[in-house]
């Protein structure tokens, strides 16, 4: 399935049914008095968030949602008929914004959610709602009052209790596949993942987590550079990131630079990204070049108050101690 996490639509929520004109016609009822009802109310349109859906690509094609009008009142005073309510499913964490403002009308983060997004018009009054002891024979009604109608915007934030950020071949993919049952594509050239992916970790006795494989990002990134910074709105909703680190591909190539690239591209696109809690892991330490270079890079990073995690998401060797650590983060979250 093709991952879609923005759609732009347009909803119209239903008319209100107009009111009649009627009189009573019955006999030896003569002169009867107005009798036209009101008429129906029209239909809502509402979305519901369901964890059936992981996309917005059924709402990236159908881009005009419009619900039913109400039905005309009748004679008798007999009310129309009220249309039925529109309902758009959604995934779970979706963000309803008004494309036009960009006013955040509703973010369902909680499955069954449900958010009126517009409310159909109320129906007319029949001529029987005016008669008047000094107007007795009306003969007119109101119009339904109109549905609401507008364009939305739709963003779809994963919800993740942990990010994996670094740059492309990092060895995100190979992470998450190996702590659980997620399966990215993986292979040896940049930018392999070009969709968050999402894992469900159980390690020992702990609770169960949510882990987001984020597409990488390079330097650059919040100026349109690469793909990662159009995904960066998944890591948003997660209780921590995990940053790995790859110095396998440059030989001088430092981790603490590394590290900080990442971060700045994270604050250009959202400062308060960098308050999250982060882990920082150096991978490929089953590689002799990175071998060599462990313990200098440990070294730097204690300088600045940060525990380095060496890890090899291949071999497997450290990945208990990178889980252990994060479920102490997310225990205190």
């Amino acid at each position: 399935m093709k991952f879609v996490d923005e759609a732009k639509i347009y909803i119209k929520a239903g008319h209100g049914g107009p009111g009649c004109v009627s009189f009573r016609r019955e006999k030896f009822v003569p002169r009867g008095g107005p009798d036209g009802g009101e008429g129906g109310k029209g239909g809502d349109i509402f979305f519901r968030a369901a964890q059936s859906h992981r996309t917005l690509l059924d709402l990236k094609y159908q881009q005009h949602y419009l619900a039913q009008n109400g039905s005309h009142g009748s004679g008798n005073n007999r009310s129309g008929k009220s249309a039925e309510d529109m309902e758009i499913v959604v995934p779970v964490g979706t963000v309803v914004k008004d494309f036009e403002t960009q006013e955040i009308l509703a973010d369902l983060s909680v499955n069954g959610q449900t958010y009126v997004v517009g409310h159909g018009g109320i129906g007319g009054k029949g001529n029987s709602h005016f008669a008047t002891s000094t107007h007795q024979t009306p003969r007119f009604a109101q119009e339904g009052m109109p549905g609401d109608e507008r364009w939305l915007k739709l963003e779809l934030k994963l919800l993740a209790d942990v990010g994996i950020v670094g740059f492309p071949n990092a060895g995100k993919s190979t992470f998450i596949s190996r702590v659980s049952a997620a399966r990215p594509k993986i292979a040896d050239y940049p930018f392999t993942t070009v969709s968050p992916h999402l894992g469900v970790v159980k390690h020992l006795d702990s609770k169960s987590f949510v882990m987001a494989d984020i597409p990488g990002l390079i330097p650059g990134a919040h100026e349109g550079h690469g793909m990662g910074i159009q995904f960066l709105k998944h890591v948003e909703r997660t209780s921590l990131l995990l940053h790995i680190i790859d110095i396998s591909l440059e030989p001088d190539n430092i981790a603490l630079a590394n590290y900080q690239a990442i971060n700045k591209e994270l604050g250009f696109y959202n400062p308060q990204l960098l308050e999250k809690p982060q882990i920082v892991a150096l991978n490929k330490i089953d590689l002799p070049d990175v071998q060599d270079q462990v313990k200098k890079e440990v070294a730097r990073f204690q300088k600045k108050g940060i525990i380095l995690y060496p890890f090899s998401a291949v071999t497997g060797e450290g990945i208990k101690e990178i889980l252990n650590k994060i479920i102490e983060k997310l225990s205190q979250t």
